[in-house]
């Protein structure tokens, strides 16, 4: 997919759509047990509305047209919950991508979800989202009330517009979005936080940050997450002049 920075991640948004659903299935390569959260089923999807300089799964979201493997709803919960039966997990993700790009790939996570929940009432879903899609759709966000086990962790990519656009080669007017979706997740008493790259700022600039959001109507705790150091990613982030406080 031929791209300029910066970009724009609506018009990515529905054009990774495009490549990475179809119907009810969606694009993954890989379903696994991972040790975060104390113990989680994990399905691994490509396809995101940002190229992140730090993302762990950079090369696959670039070129999610390279994965040809479709898996609908019942086998990515199917898969999901096979590996929670087998390492006794309650938990569960979709993680490596943007679960929500647009109409189809969010039904296609509805559809997960409530599978998941008739199979295993106590489990808990956390969704790693980067919230944008969800901030510029906030009429869907209701359905998300529906699930009481549902944890919404939204990934802010920058403490302001310009280190929004930096990291995500976004162009920066739409950083206010995932701040939306998160306002509005908490307005309809989801149980949503923020979480940021903890290396990449100052603890001023994060302290600004928390202030900010606070400003905004946000009154969940800030999460902080810290940096995966692949080689390539030191390499995407030494490219776009960024770097580790």
């Amino acid at each position: 997919m031929a791209l300029a920075f910066p970009f724009d991640p609506l018009k990515r948004s529905e054009e990774v759509e495009n490549q990475v659903t179809k119907e009810n299935q969606r694009l993954y390569y890989r379903f696994r047990p991972a040790p975060y959260y104390g113990g989680i089923a994990t399905a691994d999807a490509v396809g995101c509305s940002f190229l992140c300089a730090y993302c762990w799964n950079y090369n696959r979201n670039l070129y999610p047209e390279k994965f040809k493997k479709f898996y609908s709803s019942q086998q990515v919960a199917d898969k999901l919950l096979h590996i929670a039966r087998r390492k006794s997990f309650r938990l569960f993700r979709i993680s490596g991508a943007e679960p929500v790009l647009g109409e189809n790939s969010f039904f296609h996570l509805i559809e997960v979800l409530r599978l998941i929940n008739q199979s295993k009432p106590s489990s808990l879903f956390i969704l790693e989202t980067n919230g944008f899609y969800l901030g510029y759709r906030t009429d869907i966000l209701e359905k998300f009330q529906e699930f009481s086990n549902l944890r919404v962790r939204v990934c802010i990519k920058g403490v302001d517009e310009d280190s929004f656009a930096k990291i995500t080669g976004a162009i920066k007017d739409f950083y206010r979005f995932p701040l939306i979706a998160l306002r509005e997740l908490e307005g309809l008493g989801i149980k949503a936080w923020p979480a940021l790259m903890g290396d990449l700022f100052s603890r001023e600039k994060i302290s600004k940050f928390e202030s900010s959001l606070i400003e905004n109507g946000i009154r969940s705790e800030l999460e902080l997450e810290f940096l995966e150091t692949y080689p390539f990613v030191l390499e995407n982030m030494k490219e776009r002049k960024i770097r580790v406080i």
